[in-house]
């Protein structure tokens, strides 16, 4: 959806928001937009790049493409489809942290949102009933975040 006045230009989708601003009659995207935008481009690259060697790609597409409908995203499914299931605690740290997209050393609500797009970018936001189911069921100290330990116990129980 856009929306337009004689200067700016807000664009806002599933995965984000865009502000553009016009100068000298040519439309340019704002500071904090192209800053975020590019984060986010360099991660989801970083992402697909650091899952090579630990998942298969083909395992990753099918268990994306699984839970493609809103509301059908289930942990323990996609865990196992992806190939988490099964792994050494090693390798589950390795994704802990290329899902804590800030690197704050724990996955919070709004990186459990994006989860599916940490494996692709095209995959859908996780809806906001999908999210706090998600986090309930890692978070099991109660501080509203998933640790590294916890991700680790939630993704082999």
């Amino acid at each position: 959806m856009a929306a337009a006045n004689s200067h700016f230009l807000d664009i806002r989708g599933c995965s984000g928001h865009l502000r553009m601003h016009q100068h000298s009659g040519r439309w340019l995207l704002s500071e904090a937009s192209s800053h975020s935008l590019a984060r986010t481009s360099l991660f989801n690259i970083q992402s697909k790049m650091s899952f090579k060697g630990l998942l298969k790609d083909e395992d990753v597409a099918a268990a994306v493409q699984a839970f493609a409908a809103a509301d059908s995203f289930n942990h323990t499914q996609f865990f196992a489809k992806a190939g988490l299931t099964g792994k050494s605690d090693d390798d589950l740290k390795k994704a802990f942290y290329l899902v804590d997209q800030d690197k704050s050393g724990f996955i919070e609500e709004e990186e459990l949102k994006l989860f599916l797009q940490t494996f692709s970018a095209g995959a859908r936001a996780l809806t906001d009933k999908e999210t706090k189911a998600f986090l309930k069921a890692g978070d099991v100290d109660g501080d509203g975040m998933i640790g590294v330990d916890e991700f680790v116990t939630l993704v082999k129980a």
